[in-house]
């Protein structure tokens, strides 16, 4: 009785202790979404130009397959950004679990889709592939850019 009664008051001590002091959040929490009105607009760039490349080299069915995997790419890399800055904005305890349950379902969804087209006959698969190869290489590497130009001191 005496030991749980000591353990009751070492744990109401430890109670009392004060939080550990964290970084302030920024004023302004934008700032986790401000790079995504450039990425958009490099994005319907990229789109418009792989839609042409495609229907170019292959006719329509090709301009839609890479205009498709480029706004799949597009829609995808968005709705990580926002629901990780949602997360890091609301409780940062939930960033991981969220960003994770994110990864899965759009990782998911895009082996579904792929694994569909892969068993089609439609002329714009191939398109599709390369649309988001190229989707994924310039978003990561233009949000590389910006993370890089923004967090170098001036």
């Amino acid at each position: 009785m005496e030991f749980q009664r000591q353990q009751a008051a070492e744990q109401a001590d430890e109670d009392d202790r004060p939080l550990p002091d964290l970084p302030p959040l920024p004023a302004d929490p934008r700032w986790r979404v401000a790079h995504l009105p450039f990425l958009s607009a490099v994005s319907a760039a990229l789109l418009l130009f792989a839609a042409s490349i495609g229907f170019v080299t292959g006719g329509p069915s090709s301009a839609l397959g890479a205009a498709a995997g480029v706004m799949i790419v597009t829609v995808s890399f968005t709705m990580s950004t926002l629901v990780i800055a949602w997360a890091d904005t609301v409780r940062p305890a939930l960033l991981m679990p969220l960003a994770l349950f994110t990864y899965v379902l759009k990782y998911g969804a895009l082996g579904v889709v792929l694994s569909y087209g892969v068993s089609t006959t439609w002329p714009g698969k191939n398109a599709l592939g390369y649309g988001i190869v190229a989707g994924v290489v310039v978003w990561t590497a233009v949000q590389a850019w910006w993370f890089h130009k923004v967090s170098r001191p001036n």
